[in-house]
């Protein structure tokens, strides 16, 4: 018996240690896992939207400071631009009085928005209840008075013809009213029938864009001066006799009929779009004014021999007030 007791007690002392380990991990408990942490995905970035920079000769610079020799003339026509339009977007009340170092705006500012202000809203009477209210110092007929007459339909005056609202006595227009009719088959038919759609207004923008211009020869005779990069006058020389008709190259709005732009002459500028401007120098003869409106063909010039050696039309077309080769756009001669 002694020694099943020793072993016992031996056994029990070995468990011991079991025990208590098994206690320590109950109470820490097993380790937890946030699975939905990882199973979500890492928030995306939001995507930077980047606008290409624009082609070079694709837009003008939104300002411009005057140099040695720059007139409000020279400027504008470097730029594309009304010289007017670029006196008034700059406050300059003389086109001939510029500083070197001022710096010119390019666009036109932004309009600010101006509220009228609210009307006074008008005084309140006191008047017995039930009596019509007094405006001007004249008693209003009551609204039953009113609504005893008869309204009158309401005539356009493009038309002439009855529009569907109704003009009350007084000017008050009255909305209109719902018409009970028998039943027939042609109401049924009326009433249940499809209605006229509205046609679209048409658009009175030309179908083509700003890059697009109907371009004609300004003038008859040789070339004698083809467009080069590196010339002082970046155009095209057509050699005539003196008073030989110079033409519109393309329907436009003269933007500039005189002198004063150095190496030019008598000179005429035609805007033709946002885009194009024409350019017509060495006159004789001016033939149109600024502000007016001229016809592909038109005879706007007489051709002379103003500020240089020989008679002759020099002929620019401009895109963006940067020349382009004008042989590239018109057409074969």
């Amino acid at each position: 018996m002694l020694p099943n007791r020793r072993s016992r007690f031996v056994l029990a002392l070995a468990c011991v240690p079991a025990l208590l380990t098994a206690g320590c991990i109950a109470e820490r408990g097993a380790p937890v896992l946030d699975r939905t942490a990882q199973s979500k995905p890492a928030p995306a970035k939001p995507a930077i939207a980047t606008t290409p920079a624009p082609r070079p000769g694709e837009s003008r610079p939104e300002s411009y400071e005057v140099k040695k020799g720059d007139t409000l003339y020279s400027i504008a026509l470097d730029q594309g631009l009304d010289y007017r339009d670029l006196a008034q977007w700059n406050g300059i009340t003389d086109p001939g009085v510029i500083s070197i170092g001022q710096t010119l705006r390019l666009t036109a500012p932004a309009v600010i928005a101006t509220t009228a202000p609210l009307a006074a809203a008008p005084g309140v009477e006191a008047r017995p209840l039930g009596a019509p209210p007094i405006v001007s110092g004249t008693a209003v007929a009551p609204p039953s008075a009113v609504a005893a007459t008869p309204p009158s339909a309401a005539v356009s005056p493009s038309t002439g013809a009855a529009s569907p609202l109704l003009v009350a006595p007084g000017g008050v227009v009255s909305q209109p009213k719902a018409v009970r009719t028998p039943y027939s088959d042609q109401a049924f038919a009326q009433l249940s029938g499809p209605r006229p759609e509205a046609v679209p207004k048409p658009d009175p923008r030309p179908a083509t864009g700003d890059d697009h211009v109907n371009w004609g020869w300004p003038a008859s005779g040789n070339m004698v001066n083809s467009f080069n990069e590196t010339s002082t006058l970046k155009g095209i020389g057509i050699a005539g006799k003196l008073g030989q008709p110079v033409v519109a190259s393309a329907a436009g709005r003269v933007i500039f009929s005189g002198t004063g732009i150095r190496g030019f002459g008598k000179l005429i500028v035609i805007k033709h779009n946002s885009t194009f401007l024409s350019v017509y120098g060495h006159n004789s003869e001016l033939l149109v004014k600024e502000g007016q409106n001229v016809a592909k063909g038109q005879k706007i010039a007489e051709m002379g021999s103003t500020d240089t050696d020989r008679v002759k039309l020099h002929f620019e077309i401009r895109r963006l007030g940067k020349p382009v080769d004008p042989v590239k756009l018109l057409p074969p001669a």
